[in-house]
């Protein structure tokens, strides 16, 4: 199964996502690991995006979609992905599905963690305090969530039309929002 974990930053996503990898043996492909992972190791790749990361703007299309590109026949051997932080855009969408479409594979669900963006606030702050990602920065965080709904949020029609969005609330206890994501995992 391939499934997107939809929602603005915070919203729980990387937490869920390591769930199912250990409870389901998916592999998680999170574009903001992968690149925290480039910057970390001093790469040209993590050079190019340090800065861009650090102000809360997004990495461009093409760089992003050489990361997922690299891993998915991870993904094809575990039985899965979950996509985490991609796609953000339309055009990133309509990439995803080419490739996979490519290697005979598809998006099965998009579960979008519907969360309030005042509380999301209050959570980064925390997260901030406790982590110092440099990302996670209160003024970072502002306009990572304004690119989140600006240019994320439109997606959501894209994957209603094809019939594969599914919400559930996440400001819940991260085992209820779990247990909505198992929910909508699981045919019925």
């Amino acid at each position: 199964m391939n499934l997107i974990l939809f929602g603005p930053p915070a919203a729980g996503k990387g937490t869920q996502a390591k769930r199912l990898v250990d409870g389901k043996n998916m592999v998680q492909l999170s574009t903001g690991d992968m690149l925290r992972a480039a910057i970390a190791s001093g790469s040209d790749l993590g050079q190019r995006v340090s800065g861009i990361m650090q102000r809360g703007e997004l990495v461009s299309d093409e760089i992003v979609i050489e990361l997922i590109e690299g891993r998915l026949p991870e993904a094809e051997a575990a039985g899965g992905a979950i996509f985490d932080g991609f796609p953000r855009t339309l055009a990133q969408a309509e990439a995803l599905d080419a490739m996979l479409a490519g290697r005979g594979a598809k998006i099965d669900l998009v579960v979008r963690l519907k969360v309030d963006d005042e509380a999301l606030k209050t959570r980064i702050a925390g997260r901030f305090a406790e982590s110092g990602r440099p990302d996670d920065n209160p003024e970072s965080f502002v306009i990572r969530l304004n690119a989140y709904n600006t240019q994320t949020a439109p997606l959501l029609p894209y994957y209603q039309a094809q019939g594969k969005l599914v919400e559930v609330d996440g400001m819940g206890a991260v085992a209820a929002v779990a247990a909505g994501i198992d929910a909508a995992m699981s045919p019925t």
